[in-house]
């Protein structure tokens, strides 16, 4: 047999060998192919073992696990005009291969852009304090808004964490003096009802000792005895008003004689 036939069916036979082992292809558990047929969508396959015909079929890999993309620091201005700095973290995952394909050039990448640019408008519609305080409801909002404007992509939002607000010294010293503040107040207002309450239950107290002059001459008793026990030296008797009145009235009478 001449050479040049056996070099050709050795050629044939690789070629052919090398054409049907790139077209079995095996996409894991967590993968799907989106397959092109000359150029046109024609359907997403696996997992498991696929079968994709060279030259006339190519697939594209996606895939489906939940990707947990870092946010990066973003620059914010606050609706009362305080300057941060704001990162975040973001869960998505493709839930529809096709779409993510095909309406989107790299949907990592726009769903990264889309992320920043979202994070910075809904922080700059609310105050300092409400980012401070109301990190729950702001996650909801900027993951609704997201996973909204996603879907289109075949990618599904599932949660946003705002992880850091950075807020420069001076910044950190009005908040510090603000808080001192606002102790100081509720210490202040606290003092006031508990005055308040105070003089109401005196003001009883003396509506019953006027109406029963007994139960006064106990109670001045009961405060002899208390003192007795505290084994002072000093014992104060205190005396009725009136009488200290009547001694005033004679007094005066005894000078004007």
């Amino acid at each position: 047999m001449n050479i040049d036939v056996v070099s050709t069916i050795i050629l044939i036979l690789g070629l052919t060998v090398f054409f049907l082992a790139s077209a079995f292809r095996v996409l894991r558990e967590y993968e799907r192919g989106v397959v092109f047929l000359l150029g046109r969508f024609w359907k997403v396959k696996g997992p498991g073992l696929v079968i994709v015909i060279p030259i006339i079929q190519t697939m594209v890999r996606v895939d489906l696990r939940m990707v947990v993309m870092d946010v990066p620091s973003q620059d914010v201005i606050s609706r009362d005009n305080v300057s941060v700095k704001v990162n975040a973290v973001l869960y998505f995952r493709v839930v529809d291969p096709q779409r993510a394909i095909i309406q989107v050039e790299d949907y990592n990448a726009a769903t990264s852009q889309l992320a920043q640019t979202t994070l910075r408008s809904v922080l700059g519609q609310h105050e300092l304090d409400e980012m401070l305080a109301s990190r729950d409801k702001l996650n909801n909002d900027i993951q609704k808004i997201l996973d909204e404007q996603t879907e289109s992509w075949g990618i599904k939002v599932t949660n946003v964490e705002i992880k850091h607000v950075d807020i420069n010294e001076s910044m950190i010293r009005a908040i510090a003096r603000q808080a001192e503040a606002e102790r100081e107040r509720r210490a202040k207002v606290i003092h006031a009802e508990g005055e308040l309450q105070a003089s109401q239950r005196l003001l009883e107290a003396a509506q019953v000792l006027a109406k029963q002059p007994e139960a006064l001459l106990l109670r001045y008793l009961q405060t002899l005895t208390e003192i007795a026990g505290e084994k002072s030296s000093t014992i104060v008797f205190p005396l009725p008003l009136e009488m200290m009145a009547t001694l005033q009235k004679s007094l005066q009478k005894q000078t004007e004689k």
